[in-house]
């Protein structure tokens, strides 16, 4: 019985570029996490319901992992997309093989922290695997 299917949840599980989300404040901003080709990483700065880009001022964001004990720290150069006003981005880009599959890996934490408008706000990021995720749920747009 899939008639629930089509309606929206309040929780968003998914951003508009199917990346992992990740809650930034009480839900006041999301970020969806997108992994590319060859190691590549982009987060998108989203709205509340995680569906409309929110460019910001900020220059760069920043996601720290932890595993074994070693944390590290990445730097997310902004990288405006198109529609982002001057100075100002909703995308922030690396190229880093190693963040890509510390990113992937069940035995890392990794978490996000970026300013938004003067205020600093941080969310875990969790990949969603196997669990939640199936490629033909008639995709909601």
């Amino acid at each position: 019985m899939d008639s629930h299917e089509g309606h929206d949840h309040a929780h968003p599980s998914e951003g508009p570029h199917h990346g992992d989300l990740v809650e930034l404040g009480n839900e006041e901003f999301h970020a969806e996490v997108v992994h590319g080709e060859a190691g590549s990483v982009t987060v998108y700065i989203l709205d509340s319901a995680a569906k409309v880009a929110v460019p910001i001022d900020a220059t760069e964001l920043t996601i720290n992992v932890s595993h074994d004990g070693n944390a590290e720290q990445f730097k997310l150069a902004a990288e405006r997309d198109a529609s982002d006003p001057e100075a100002k981005s909703s995308r922030f880009t690396i190229k880093d093989e190693e963040l890509a599959s510390d990113l992937d890996s069940h035995d890392a934490t990794s978490k996000l922290v970026v300013s938004i408008n003067g205020k600093s706000y941080s969310g875990k990021i969790e990949h969603q695997h196997e669990s939640e995720h199936s490629h033909d749920d008639g995709h909601k747009h």
